[in-house]
């Protein structure tokens, strides 16, 4: 495991380019920092992001085309694409408030409220953006008018969404919002897609069609912080804010979740699939747990991933131990310190290498501004017998 501490403030939003050589990143502002690997352990900042006029919420970085998206409290969203050279050569100068390596194009979102999250669909041809205005926005590229326009997805979401997650197909969108729901919509484009094969969520899948409407508990709930399909998109897992995971699995029951596991933990903000068994959930308690689910669906804690702070500030530059010192009026680590890699909530978990059915490497970011990528080749032996499989 690995600490890096790039920024002084918290961290909003994050993603990875595909060589996982650069990370964007929005720390809690308006704008987006691009940073590239630089030696072993150092990051060196390479450009910004400076058109949106509200804090950024959301940021997604395409793979295979290299296009990042990123959308923002003040209502919109951007796409942004690498300046050719030959516009270079022409010597046309950027907009005001765009750097010379990236350019924005136009999202046509039409939202009312703040853009809440936003995530590219596997294929990279659409995205999909949550927002305050209780709907989802579908966005397509239109080429005769060289910009994004977007389809709505409002009912029956009756609240902000917080989480989106696309299927592996494509089509089917998970949502999670506060209103205590988990639902699977259909995000079919005609314009964009080929006609889906069914799945074990519905065949029948027009735009906007729910095909599952989910809740951890019909005595509680809480607002559906993060949420994940695993790799084959067979099952959907989700954590709340009254500190519970859910786990379901439409071959076994399509109307409620199989698996419902009320923790002991501060509610749990992030999740995600690192094997075919196995999940991931981090939030309020500042380090990340493993879970495993059985055959029927069952939930269980495995342990925790976190094994504290020995070793992990060995990364840090002298820079980086003087903004501690900042920050904690200290030159050691005092009785204020966390025993855990990171001081403050993790808000964003991502795979780095591998993928669903297989995680390498886990990254984790958190409102302490900084981020931690966890080898899970090397820890499967120091975990005191736990097996990630």
């Amino acid at each position: 495991m690995s600490l890096y501490s790039l920024q002084l403030e918290p961290i909003t939003c994050y993603a990875w380019n595909g060589d996982r050589s650069q990370v964007a990143l929005s720390p809690n502002s308006e704008s987006v920092h691009i940073y590239q690997r630089s030696g072993g352990s150092g990051w060196i900042k390479v450009d910004e992001l400076t058109e949106h006029s509200g804090r950024v919420t959301g940021i997604d970085w395409a793979p295979g085309t290299d296009r990042i998206v990123t959308c923002g409290s003040d209502r919109n969203a951007y796409v942004w694409t690498r300046r050719g050279a030959q516009q270079q050569q022409q010597g046309s100068a950027p907009a005001a408030g765009v750097t010379s390596g990236w350019g924005p194009t136009l999202v046509l979102l039409r939202f009312n409220r703040a853009a809440t999250c936003v995530r590219w669909s596997p294929r990279e041809d659409k995205f999909a953006v949550g927002s305050g205005a209780r709907l989802v926005s579908v966005c397509y590229f239109e080429k005769e008018n060289n910009w994004w326009v977007s389809k709505h997805i409002k009912k029956p979401i009756s609240s902000t969404v917080l989480s989106l997650d696309w299927h592996p197909n494509n089509v089917l969108l998970a949502a999670g919002s506060c209103d205590f729901k988990c639902r699977v919509f259909s995000a079919y484009m005609k314009e964009v897609d080929e006609k889906p094969a069914p799945t074990p969520w519905g065949s029948r899948m027009p735009f906007g069609e729910l095909m599952a409407e989910l809740t951890g508990s019909h005595s509680a709930g809480g607002w559906v912080h993060g949420l994940c399909f695993s790799q084959d998109g067979n099952r959907l897992a989700w954590v709340s804010h009254d500190s519970t995971v859910c786990l379901a699995d439409p071959r076994l029951d399509k109307e409620a979740p199989v698996g419902v596991l009320k923790t002991d933990f501060l509610p749990l903000l992030a999740i995600t699939f690192i094997s075919d068994n196995s999940l991931v959930a981090a939030g309020h308690d500042c380090y990340p747990v493993l879970l495993t689910s059985e055959a029927s669906g069952a939930l269980r804690v495995a342990g925790k991933l976190d094994r504290g702070r020995q070793g992990a500030l060995k990364n840090l530059s002298a820079r980086d131990k003087f903004r501690n010192m900042d920050k904690k009026a200290s030159a050691e680590e005092g009785d204020s310190a966390l025993d855990s890699l990171h001081q403050n909530s993790i808000t964003q978990l991502s795979v780095l290498e591998g993928d669903k059915a297989k995680c390498r490497v886990l990254c984790s970011s958190g409102m302490d501004g900084s981020f931690v990528i966890w080898n899970l080749e090397t820890m499967e032996n120091m975990m005191e017998g736990l097996v990630i499989a």
